[in-house]
């Protein structure tokens, strides 16, 4: 019997380079992510972390490189790809309201000239409560917190229903409600074997959030599960000196979280 191919990688990297101003800004960066993980980018700021996602993105270009979803160029599977930008990057005085913004997620979907359906409606709908956000379903977005701003940008991306979520630190500045909204999104998500990655800063929650990691510092340091990468080694080598932020207490929470990840492997 011949052996069934694997399905290709929901992301592959190989040899991404970029710059900024021309500056060097990523470097030689290759990598693979497995189907069904949630993953953090994690490095220091200026490392080059969101840039690694707006590069995947086409949203910025490339030096050289190659970046395929599912072993397909983004052109052919913007469907079941998914992207949540930061916050800071909408322009959240735009006049539309909630439900306008979760359709969105649907005009993928959609020809030119048609109008979202009955089914369109339904999924957006369900987002919005997914998300504990359908009583503001008729509220212009402006209108919103910071948190439940997130939370319309993350139904916008739960209703286009695609099978890998690229997302640019959905944690930050958010409130706990709008924090532990996101964690739901992500156990939903996960259950359903979609693949989720996140530019995130808060090293104390990765190992609880996640189950991959890539260190990020104008290079890749190390990528792969949380119980084999996440060690003071990688963290020395992608933050430096600046790990010395990390006191006892907070040294204290990182050996705690690691111990659930191993316990919940």
């Amino acid at each position: 019997m011949k052996n069934t191919p694997l399905s290709p990688a929901p992301v592959a990297v190989r040899n991404l380079n970029m710059r900024y101003h021309h500056k060097p800004v990523l470097t030689d960066v290759s990598f693979e992510i497995p189907a069904g993980k949630t993953v953090a980018i994690v490095g220091p700021n200026g490392a080059g972390k969101s840039t690694l996602l707006k590069g995947m993105m086409g949203l910025l270009p490339l030096m050289e490189g190659e970046v395929r979803f599912f072993g397909e160029p983004l052109a052919q599977k913007r469907l079941v790809t998914a992207y949540v930008p930061q916050r800071e990057e909408v322009d959240w005085d735009f006049p539309i309201d909630v439900m306008d913004v979760v359709l969105m997620g649907r005009h993928g979907q959609l020809r030119l000239w048609q109008r979202p359906s009955r089914e369109d409606i339904a999924i957006a709908e369900q987002a919005l409560k997914d998300l504990h956000m359908w009583e503001f379903r008729d509220r212009q977005i402006s209108q919103l917190s910071g948190g439940q701003q997130q939370r319309v940008f993350l139904a916008r991306a739960l209703a286009q229903q695609a099978s890998l979520y690229l997302m640019d630190e959905p944690f930050a500045g958010v409130d706990v409600a709008t924090e532990k909204a996101i964690i739901e999104l992500f156990k939903q998500l996960k259950a359903q074997g979609k693949t989720i990655v996140c530019v995130h800063h808060d090293l104390n929650t990765v190992g609880e959030y996640f189950d991959w990691i890539l260190f990020v510092n104008a290079r890749l340091v190390a990528a792969g599960p949380v119980k084999e990468v996440l060690t003071q080694e990688n963290l020395h080598k992608t933050y430096g000196g600046r790990l010395s932020l990390l006191n006892e207490l907070t040294e204290a929470m990182y050996r705690s979280r690691l111990n659930q990840a191993h316990e919940h492997d």
